[in-house]
């Protein structure tokens, strides 16, 4: 009896330790890397999952791809059935138009850093990106003409907001909405609700340069992310630790259009209808993408000496800034850009 009792609960250890060794493994293995990457947003849409295996890393992928198809139907001011398209072809109606939650979200952000920023961003800039997008593309500039009647329609004062119909108006003829300085920011930080629920252990996604950390990967304090100055073959890099965090660069390093000698930047100032004169290359680390995003347009039209006065109206965010004016280089970074 007493033999009996002792084989039996040795088994039982032994299948024990067994369960526990092989749970052990489960638990505490390294998650494996896995990358995917598409055209999107006429750009180029990467995702970096960490995750311990491959079922679970491409059911996280596909579930974000589906839902940034259907921002990007929503928000591309390039789709000519898009849902913002069809919100600006009511401008000067006087209509109320409902709209879907995620462009009433990314609107009253818009508005709202356009309103804090001092209209250095604005997302009804859309009659200007048209022309100056035609400039660029035919290396044509843009008639004072043109440029004066663009300019009528352009104010995101123009815009209300009716939160309890979720409904926008535009008050102006002619308005267009274009939240290409902030969309792609807003478009990770949706990406990133719908990656959480998934046993996903860090996560990178990369729109164009937008980019927005998830954790950090095994071993790691964060992401290791290089800045460098944007200038043709220069090798000097700041590097970012990011984690829990969004970082956006943007500048004129291959975008711009040359008239009569002189140079304007794909970046505009929503003020003057132009694109900028000087290279200007900014750099924000925000909580957020759409923050990160929206910001670099808004420091880029600032300058280097403003937008160091301008950074505190925008709590967390952190700013590198290189400026090229009259040949002078001057360069800025606020004390929490790490």
């Amino acid at each position: 009896m007493t033999r009996r009792m002792h084989t039996k609960g040795s088994g039982f250890r032994q299948a024990l330790f067994l369960w526990l060794a092989l749970t052990s493994t489960t638990l505490f293995a390294q998650p494996n890397r896995f990358t995917f990457q598409r055209g999107l947003m006429g750009t180029q849409f990467k995702v970096i999952l960490y995750a311990q295996d491959s079922l679970t890393a491409h059911h996280a992928y596909q579930a974000v791809s589906a839902r940034m198809d259907t921002l990007n139907q929503i928000m591309s001011d390039y789709l000519d059935g898009s849902e913002i398209n069809r919100l600006s072809a009511s401008g000067g109606s006087g209509q109320w138009v409902p709209v879907s939650r995620e462009l009433f979200d990314v609107l009253t952000k818009a508005v709202t850093i356009a309103r804090i920023s001092g209209g250095r961003y604005d997302p009804t800039i859309g009659p200007l990106s048209l022309l100056w997008r035609r400039a660029v593309r035919r290396n044509q500039f843009p008639s004072a003409s043109e440029r004066k009647k663009a300019r009528k329609s352009v104010g995101y004062q123009h815009l209300e907001f009716d939160a309890a119909r979720q409904a926008i108006r535009l008050n102006r003829p002619n308005m267009r909405l274009d939240v290409g300085g902030i969309g792609q920011g807003f478009a990770i930080d949706e990406a990133l609700l719908v990656i959480k629920p998934f046993p996903v252990q860090a996560a990178l996604l990369d729109i164009g340069g937008d980019i927005l950390a998830y954790n950090a990967p095994p071993q790691q304090s964060g992401w290791r992310i290089d800045v460098g100055s944007g200038k043709t073959g220069d090798t000097d890099t700041l590097t970012v630790n990011l984690r829990n965090a969004a970082i956006t660069t943007s500048g004129d390093t291959y975008r711009f259009l040359n008239y009569k000698g002189r140079r304007y930047s794909h970046i505009m100032n929503p003020r003057s209808g132009l694109g900028l004169r000087h290279f200007v290359r900014a750099t924000v680390k925000a909580p957020e993408g759409y923050q990160a995003d929206a910001l670099t347009k808004v420091f880029s039209v600032a300058g280097w000496r403003k937008s160091r006065r301008l950074l505190h109206r925008f709590p967390g965010a952190e700013l590198y800034i290189i400026e090229n004016k009259g040949g002078k280089i001057r360069s800025w970074q606020s004390s929490g850009f790490r």
